[in-house]
């Protein structure tokens, strides 16, 4: 933790002593600690003591005009490099799923853009109220990182779950926090996913079963390796990964001019959208009603934009291209065709007649193929791990290509 500028919100929990314990470590550790405390905290555990362990004034009033060239709250929140809010009650949980900022605590917290560390300390009842686990949950949506409370004798006077853990198990879980340079830090990748969709008529469309989890994994994936993400989404019901750019598109044109407008600026590109083939020659402006008279519809079609092949036209040294291609039969023959005739850097292939692969489910099974390398193939597996070893070759012939 040299030189790392750690934030430290106390609240009002019993658990506030623990803090100070806290304090000394991250000092003890080469942090730089400022802390801040709620009305709440300090009927527990006094500023002085938080100030002498950390050599800096506490926090604990809104606009106190301590900083003469700066806002307090702002000047705060820029200084940090880890906010950790321990000992973190249902009251400060509530107010940052909620967005309300009407303390030095939640308002500095508000402002505050580096990665932050939520430690619950209450007791069992709180803790497993709906409340308190619906604003849970919204803090990890939010991609605030929450670490378990531990379980043991509370302050009332029985066991349960609510404590809060110690301060050398913060200080772990503080470790894992501390940015990684990986070979994706800083790599500006794009991530297509979804189906795309081809209107026949203002009702209907032309799309297939994919769910989008598989490029959302890697999307995600790819931002917690340190790169920088935009990810294109045909239509899901998926929510886009915290620290992740969207761009929602609905057709394959739309998702052609996205790509071809953002591939120059990118290091990877990651196509994992299924994109539909084919689209009506003919769009109809009003919806398409059943005739007495004819059982039978034609819709003649069109083949749509191929974006692979007009990325590999545009692709300068230096950028890698991954391809995904979904098959029924003959998948190492046809993904081998794919990834000579696009230029591809990775092809990942899968037979999605198989049970629990591919689309619109949680498990995949793929098939990782490169021009210089033999097959990979992995096991039956979740999105999220399918998408932690496609990542790693992705890595890996990043690290080969310099």
């Amino acid at each position: 933790m040299a030189k790392q500028h750690v934030a430290l919100y106390v609240t009002g929990s019993i658990a506030a002593y623990k803090a100070l314990t806290l304090t000394r470590l991250l000092i003890k550790s080469g942090a730089a600690v400022r802390v801040v405390m709620t009305k709440a905290a300090e009927a527990f555990v006094t500023p002085l003591s938080f100030q002498v362990l950390s050599k800096n004034a506490v926090a604990t009033e809104m606009f106190a005009g301590t900083q003469v060239k700066a806002v307090d709250h702002i000047e705060l929140a820029d200084w940090t490099d880890l906010a950790v809010v321990a000992p973190a009650s249902a009251d400060i949980i509530g107010k940052l799923a909620n967005g309300i900022a009407d303390d030095m605590a939640s308002l500095t917290l508000m402002a505050t853009t580096a990665p932050k560390l939520v430690v619950p300390a209450m007791n069992q009842h709180m803790l497993d109220s709906a409340a308190t686990n619906r604003n849970i949950a919204q803090l990890k949506q939010d991609g605030v990182t929450v670490m378990t409370p531990a379980t043991g004798f509370l302050a009332e006077g029985y066991s349960g779950r609510g404590r809060m853990p110690e301060p050398a198990a913060i200080m772990q879980q503080i470790e894992t926090l501390r940015p990684q340079t990986t070979p994706l830090t800083g790599k500006k990748v794009l991530v297509t996913a979804g189906g795309t969709r081809e209107r026949i008529d203002p009702v209907r469309f032309i799309t297939n079963d994919s769910s989008g989890k598989m490029g959302y994994a890697i999307a995600e994936e790819m931002q917690q390796r340190g790169a920088t993400v935009t990810l294109i989404s045909a239509p899901t019901k998926l929510t886009p990964p915290a620290g992740v750019s969207l761009i929602p598109v609905l057709t394959t044109e739309d998702l052609a001019d996205a790509v071809t407008k953002a591939f120059k600026q990118t290091d990877i590109l990651v196509m994992a959208a299924a994109v539909a083939d084919f689209k009506p020659v003919n769009t109809a402006d009003q919806k398409i009603k059943k005739s007495a008279d004819n059982d039978q519809l034609t819709i003649k079609l069109t083949k749509t934009t191929d974006i692979l092949k007009q990325v590999a036209r545009l692709k300068q040294p230096g950028q890698i291209t991954v391809g995904f291609a979904a098959e029924t039969q003959n998948l190492l023959d046809n993904a081998n065709q794919k990834l000579i005739a696009k230029q591809l850097d990775l092809l990942i292939a899968n037979d999605v007649s198989k049970p629990g692969v591919g689309f619109n489910g949680d498990t995949n099974q793929v098939t990782i193929l490169q021009p210089d390398q033999a097959p990979i193939k992995t096991t039956l597996a979740d999105k999220h791990t399918i998408a932690k070893q496609v990542v790693d070759q992705i890595s890996q012939r990043l690290q080969k290509e310099g």
